[in-house]
Order: C-alpha cells, then sequence, then structure tokens
C-alpha cells in the first residue's frame, strides 16, 4: 500500500526567521551583558592604578568593540546565513580558517563562556541560599594530577543545571529561547541602568569624587607583575593593553547575533543595525557604570573590593547591609539571560559547520521546532562538563576552575580570529567587488584599518607580557588545524 506523502514526517530544513530588529538587539545584548562588567574594574584598576585611565581603558574597549562591530555589519549584509564568523573567515580566506574558528569556539570560548557565566549564576545565589558554594560538595575533589581535580559541588550542580534547563527550552524553538532572552535582557539592562542612576543621585561621595577626578590622569606605579617603568607612557601602554583582557572579555560575543543570521528577519539590512545599536548601548553604559563606582567608592576600595565585587561593594555603601543582596540578584538576572543567549546562538555555528561536513552529522539537521536541536544537545553536554574540572593551587591550598584558565588562554586566539574576519572586509572587497552589500562600512578603510591596527598592538603586547595565558590559547588552535587535517583525509 502507498502512503501519501504526508504521512512520511521529515524535519523541516529552513530555519524560521523569527528575529527582527528589537530581538537581534536584544541578542547583542544579552550576550554582552554576563557578569564582568560588576568585577573586572577591580583587577583593572590595579594593573593601571589611575582612575582617569583606566576609564580610558574602557573607552579602548568601547572604541575597538564598534570600529568591530561597524565592519562586521558588511559581512553580515553580504553573508545573511547561520554561521557567522565561522562563514566569513571560510569565504574571506579558506575552510580550514573557518574551521579553526569554530573548534576553538566549541572547544573553549562558547562552551567555557557558558561554564564560567553559569557558575557566576550559582555563585550570587549562594548569597541569597548559603548551601549553594563551591566549597559544599556533593562529591568532594578526586584529584587527576597534583594540580587538577574533578569535583560536583551544590554551586557545580546549579550551574548544570541552569546549562541543562536552558538547552532544552532552546531546543524547543525560537520563541522559547527568544522570550526568555527578551524578558532577562530588559530587566538586566534596566538593573545596570537604574546601578548607574542610584550611584550617580544617591550615592555621591564628596571623598571619592575628590580623589578619583581631581587629577585623574596623574600616572603612579602600574601593578609590579608588568615589570614596566612606573609614570612612563610606555608603562601605561603596558597597562591599558593588558587590562583588555578584563573589559574585552566583559564586551565580548557581541557578534554572536550573526551566527544566528538564518533566523534573522531582512537579515540584510537588521543585523548591520542590530550590531551597531547593541554596542553602543553596552558599551555606554559599562563606561557610566565605571563612572558610577567612581562616584561612589575612593579608587583603593574599588581597588580591593571584597572578592573583586565592584557593584556589590558601591550598592552596599548606597544600602548598607543590602547592597549584597540587590547586586546578586541582578547578577543572577544578568548572567540567565547571558547564558540563553550564548546556548541559543552557539548552536548555529556548529550547525553551519556539520552541513560542510566539520561537525557531527547529526549538528546539521533541524528538528520540528526548526532549531539544531542535536547541535544544542551536543554544545549543551560540553559546557556541562566544563564545570566539572577543577585546578588546584599546591602553594595556597585553594581550588579554582579549569574553564576560567581556558578562557584566559583564548583572549589572544579570539583576538587573532577577529583580526582575521575584519581584514576579511578588505579583502573581500578586492576579490568581490560586484557583490551585494547592501550595507558597507562607514568610513571604509579607515574603520577596519584602526581596528586591525589597535587589536594588533593590544594582541602584541599581551603576548608579551602575559605569555603563560596566551600560548595555551594558540596551541589550542593549532591542535585544531590537526584535526582539521585528519577530517579532510578521512573524507578523501
Amino acid at each position: 500500500m502507498t502512503h501519501p506523502a504526508s504521512s512520511t514526517v521529515k524535519p523541516p530544513q529552513e530555519f524560521v526567521r523569527g528575529l527582527n530588529l528589537f530581538d537581534s538587539t536584544m541578542t547583542v545584548i544579552a550576550t554582552m551583558i554576563g557578569s564582568g562588567i560588576f568585577i573586572v574594574s577591580a583587577d583593572m584598576s590595579r594593573l593601571i592604578n589611575s582612575p582617569g585611565w583606566m576609564l580610558m581603558a574602557w573607552v579602548l574597549t568601547g572604541f575597538l568593540t564598534i570600529t568591530a562591530a561597524l565592519s562586521y555589519g558588511e559581512l553580515a549584509s553580504m553573508m545573511p546565513e547561520a554561521g557567522g564568523m565561522y562563514i566569513y573567515l571560510r569565504e574571506a580566506f579558506s575552510p580550514l580558517w573557518g574551521f579553526l574558528y569554530g573548534w576553538t569556539l566549541f572547544t573553549v570560548i562558547q562552551t567555557g563562556t557558558i561554564a564560567a557565566v553559569s557558575v557566576a549564576f550559582a555563585r550570587f545565589l549562594g548569597i541569597l541560599f548559603p548551601p549553594v558554594s563551591e566549597s559544599s560538595y556533593i562529591i568532594p575533589p578526586v584529584h587527576i594530577s597534583s594540580g587538577y581535580a574533578l569535583s560536583l559541588s551544590t554551586a557545580q550542580l546549579v550551574a548544570i543545571a541552569i546549562i541543562v534547563l536552558l538547552t532544552w527550552t532552546n531546543t524547543r524553538g525560537l520563541e522559547y529561547g527568544k522570550i526568555v532572552q527578551n524578558i532577562f535582557t530588559s530587566a538586566k539592562t534596566l538593573a545596570l541602568a537604574a546601578l548607574i542612576v542610584v550611584g550617580l543621585a544617591l550615592g555621591w561621595n564628596a571623598t571619592a569624587v575628590h580623589g578619583n577626578f581631581t587629577n585623574m590622569f596623574h600616572l603612579s606605579s602600574f601593578d609590579p607583575s608588568l615589570g614596566v617603568p612606573a609614570a612612563s607612557v610606555f608603562g601605561l601602554i603596558v597597562a591599558l593593553c593588558v587590562s583588555q583582557s578584563g573589559s574585552l572579555f566583559s564586551a565580548d560575543s557581541w557578534h554572536d547575533i550573526t551566527i544566528a543570521a538564518g533566523e534573522v528577519r531582512d537579515p540584510r539590512r537588521t543585523l548591520p543595525k542590530a550590531l551597531a545599536f547593541g554596542c553602543i548601548i553596552v558599551c555606554t553604559l559599562y563606561f557610566l557604570a565605571n563612572v558610577a563606582y567612581l562616584v561612589v567608592l575612593p579608587f583603593a576600595e574599588i581597588q580591593h573590593a571584597p572578592s573583586d565585587r565592584v557593584a556589590a561593594a558601591t550598592l552596599n555603601h548606597i544600602f548598607p547591609g543590602s547592597g549584597a543582596v540587590i547586586m546578586a540578584v541582578a547578577i543572577m538576572v544578568s548572567t540567565f539571560g547571558c547564558v540563553n543567549s550564548l546556548v541559543l546562538a552557539g548552536a548555529r555555528a556548529f550547525y553551519a559547520m556539520a552541513k560542510d561536513g566539520l561537525f557531527f552529522s547529526r549538528a546539521g539537521v533541524l528538528n520540528r521546532a526548526r532549531v539544531p536541536a542535536w547541535s544544542l544537545v551536543v554544545q549543551g553536554i560540553w559546557a556541562a562538563l566544563l564545570v566539572l574540572p577543577r585546578t588546584y593551587n599546591v602553594q595556597t591550598k585553594e581550588y579554582g576552575n579549569l574553564y576560567s584558565n581556558l578562557l584566559d588562554y583564548v583572549i589572544s586566539a579570539a583576538l587573532i580570529f577577529y583580526i582575521l574576519t575584519i581584514a576579511g572586509v578588505i579583502r573581500l572587497r578586492v576579490t568581490r567587488p560586484a557583490a551585494e552589500r547592501p550595507y558597507k562600512v562607514p568610513g571604509y578603510p579607515v574603520v577596519p584599518v584602526l581596528y586591525i591596527l589597535g587589536a594588533a598592538v593590544v594582541l602584541v603586547i599581551l603576548s608579551t607580557f602575559r605569555p603563560a595565558s596566551t600560548l595555551p590559547g594558540l596551541v589550542i588552535v593549532v591542535l585544531g588545524a590537526f584535526v582539521y587535517a585528519g577530517i579532510r583525509r578521512q573524507r578523501s
């Protein structure tokens, strides 16, 4: 008996274009604002040791991020398909460079960030509910070497639960992920704006303002670990560049909306606008948040905020006793929304790789809800596994998190991919001059060249003054080249 064609149900093979300009801008904001802005200013202030130049470090971050976003817009308008940077590198240079980015994205960048932000959620939940702690073990640390162990604490369990929950909701369809994203992104953007307003309006501290804004660009000694001359221009350049590892990480993942380009309505015009609007909004909020910190807290208190929680110290100064709780709730909202957007976007890159035969084949199939469910699941499993390994400091006998080290390692590698991608704008202008470009970089070629030069200086200085944090990232990238060669051999 012949069954009608309608009885054979196959998963649809086209994405739902359900993200409008507002949704896309919310995705940019959601992936950028996690927990970093509430913490990293402490380490940056210690590195630079100057209130004014700490603000300039954030200006530099904003400059690099916005010039990069303006340049990415051209690539997004040319190639409005799922995959983002993977597609751009593949088309501008070669499939190898696309794969190396996708490999690093899967092994560390996206999954490691998902793990890190999920654990950040759990840590701040612990302020409200103390049994959730990284030292409250369900399975105590099991050492696999003198410096590494595996464990399962209540905080790690909560982090894994967040990853599982948000992976599941995203497999249900784009609409579910979009609703969660928009609600939590709106809430955390308002929370960050409220922190700024409260700091400037209610937290004005005359002593802090005088100390931080009088002779605010005075140069003194920099972080001793940098080994640079005190009060020198060279030392300042080094300190500013090294500090970017914190601020650029806080502003990273802004391009994730381009990975989900297959689900954006009118992507050739929507994506450039979303990138520009989202990055300008977030970078402005980040700068103003740091102004609020400086208005409320003396510089020494920013440098030595407990556990580097500068935002919590700021609110605690304004609302003694309750500031830490208020900030914990705000950061939980922020991190939850951030994880959701990271989960949503990352899987689309692995979907694009699978369509090219460079990832598990099932990751290139959409489910009945027209989302890459298998890609989401694989990403979720690896991110959850990255929560479990711990580092161990023999001297202090303290446990850290392996993903934190991995994320430090790939900052330089990520900069390489950013530089290459934006160089791809110039290369494609030469190799494909007739390609349709509904949006072109304003100020071409100055804008992309400025980013390339600025990011290259940061990369060189990070590699010179933080080799222990940068060389392992390059090793991860090189390993990807061997994996790529193995895949090519297997397919030939």
